[in-house]
């Protein structure tokens, strides 16, 4: 088993050591933006106010091969660490005292490292080496220069006073034999270094278990690294993954999602005490939103795309075994509370929909903290409750009310799968947030009064997706006069009577309408309810996801509809507003039932 080895050194701890540019990499290259970024960031954490004692400033990660004692192949971070070497090269000319320093060697570019120590501006244009390494110690000797008095001693001392122990580097020490393999899959976005395999080193680094023998420290390598491949096998499940997401979350290994989780919740804890510490509160007291004061969170692991690996580091203070454990049942025990929420049919599905329509999974995960399962029941249903209505349903009008309107029949077809009696049945949260549906929206069952179709094209081929058959005689009698002399002003009060004689049209309340992916939507414009059937009958028959409910509008399946499938009537807007109130009580009433 590899035995990568990763930690924060902090820069005193490159004092003294060699780096070996190989031929495959480059040169120096860091633009004027790169170089200033850096030194920017760096003095503005070292004069951040209410800085705390065990606070630091993480570069990136540098990733290197150990050759000799002291001696490092670099495969990754050259142009940082090169940026390094220039800043305490400038320092240690204006600061002699300094002794910080390491060196940095090249295979093909030896002259590159003569100029390295030189600095000789006449040979700055000698190569285009030269050329950048000398511009980035031009830029950073100005950016020393204090702007009001020219003085560069005192921003090169304040900068020294933390250089060393408060700027780290995340140092991840390979021991692949091969680094080219390793530098083209960095160089070509298929990034090793993820916040899960930095974190992955961390519970498997032999170093964890010094004390360990080597047959037991074996066993527990193997143990973990199995549950790690269990967890990520399972997350990979994307019946799971759309449930605990969203949307896509496109992260290289999905266990990261854990881990993410893990320090984002560890963020509002510690935000949390310091509001109730500002506040005065004591005790299990809730924080009145009104006097919240939101203080700014500790960015003790910074903000970047390493800071979950710099949290973790973190935890792993003592590496010892029983640290190792604990670590890792914590990380197994988040994954098991999602995986009983996605096996659990209630909870899927309640969750599922306040995951969808935006709530945080990592708000979720607080609110079960201490809690019964029933109470924590309690809690979901009553965040549902919440969802449902601001004003009654039957009140609601397309248009003004949409986002509200698509909620609700998105909780309808998500709570009548939940009330089925096959246990089996789960709705696919993985196909309803499919990029390829283009998203979800509204589709009125019966067409409105089509206003766009005023063309003779347009009319006559709305007019054959049609059966003719359903027409009365002075429908029809209609109909024929216009085939025989066609005209544009009969169009308009042609589609009129054509659209009543499906349905009453212009009806954009909730028992008219039905949820439908904008793909698909976009297929039945203009459609009356008959066309609108056959061809949702084919959309399923081609493998489209249609929602349970919208299927059973189109088939007419709820009680109390008619058993004309050719028109969408009063009767059945009836049927169908009842069996969403109705589905909606099912929350409502065991709100108010665990209210008293």
């Amino acid at each position: 088993m590899s035995e990568n080895k990763i930690s924060i050194k902090p820069i005193s701890d490159l004092h003294g050591c060699n780096f070996f540019i190989p031929s495959y990499q480059r040169g120096y290259r860091w633009t004027d933006q790169q170089v200033t970024d850096l030194l920017n960031d760096v003095w503005e954490f070292i004069n951040k106010q209410n800085k705390k004692e065990d606070e630091w400033y993480c570069l990136q990660p540098i990733v290197v091969k150990k050759i000799e004692e002291n001696r490092f192949e670099l495969i990754d971070g050259q142009q940082r660490l090169t940026t390094l070497f220039l800043v305490l090269k400038y320092m240690k000319k204006v600061l002699p005292f300094i002794e910080m320093k390491f060196s940095l060697s090249y295979q093909t570019r030896t002259k590159s490292e003569k100029f390295l120590e030189s600095l000789d501006e006449n040979l700055a244009n000698d190569n285009i080496d030269f050329f950048h390494i000398f511009n980035a110690y031009s830029l950073i000797s100005k950016w020393f220069a204090d702007e009001s008095t020219g003085e560069k001693n005192l921003k090169a001392i304040n900068l020294f006073k933390y250089l060393g122990e408060s700027v780290k580097v995340i140092w991840y020490e390979t021991t692949d034999s091969d680094s080219i393999e390793i530098f083209t899959r960095i160089n070509s976005g298929k990034i090793p270094l993820t916040n899960s395999e930095l974190i992955k080193a961390l519970f498997l680094n032999s170093s964890n278990f010094e004390k360990a023998d080597n047959e037991k420290l074996r066993l527990k390598q193997l143990k973990i690294a199995s549950e790690w491949d269990t967890i990520e096998y399972a997350l990979q499940d994307d019946s799971f993954w759309y449930f605990i997401n969203k949307n896509d979350n496109n992260i290289p290994t999905r266990i990261e999602f854990i881990f993410n989780l893990m320090y984002e919740i560890a963020q509002d804890e510690d935000n949390e005490v310091k509001e109730r510490k500002l506040l005065g509160i004591t005790g299990k007291e809730k924080i009145d939103e009104r006097t919240k004061t939101n203080p700014t969170i500790l960015e003790k692991f910074g903000n970047d795309e390493y800071a979950t690996f710099r949290f973790f580091q973190h935890k792993f203070k003592s590496k010892t075994e029983n640290e190792i454990n604990k670590n890792w049942k914590e990380i197994k025990n988040y994954f098991q509370t999602l995986e009983e929420w996605h096996n659990d049919k209630e909870l899927y599905h309640k969750i599922g929909y306040l995951i969808t329509i935006g709530a945080k999974i990592k708000d979720i995960l607080k609110d079960k903290k201490d809690k019964s399962k029933k109470d924590f029941a309690n809690v979901i249903d009553d965040q549902i409750a919440k969802q449902i209505n601001t004003k009654a349903i039957e009140e609601l009008e397309y248009g003004s009310d949409n986002a509200q309107l698509t909620n609700i029949l998105l909780l309808h077809n998500i709570l009548s799968v939940l009330k089925s009696e096959d246990n089996s049945l789960k709705f696919p949260f993985n196909k309803y947030k499919d990029k390829e549906n283009g998203g979800w929206s509204l589709e009125h069952i019966h067409a409105q009064n089509s206003e766009s179709i005023t063309e003779i094209d347009d009319f006559d081929e709305w007019l054959k997706s049609i059966d003719e058959k359903e027409f009365d005689k002075e429908l029809t009698g209609k109909i024929n006069d216009y085939k025989s002399n066609k005209s544009k002003e009969k169009i308009t009060e042609l589609v009129k009577k054509i659209s009543l004689s499906f349905g009453e049209t212009e009806i954009h309340s909730i028992e008219n309408l039905a949820l439908l992916s904008r793909n698909d939507n976009s297929k039945l414009n203009n459609g009356l309810f008959p066309v609108k059937r056959e061809r949702i009958i084919e959309l399923e028959q081609k493998g489209r996801f249609i929602p349970i409910a919208t299927k059973k509008v189109f088939q007419k399946n709820y009680s109390g509809c008619t058993k004309q499938l050719s028109k969408w009537e009063s009767i059945d807007r009836e049927a169908y507003l009842n069996d969403i109130k109705e589905t909606m009580n099912l929350i409502l009433i065991k709100v108010v039932e665990n209210e008293q």
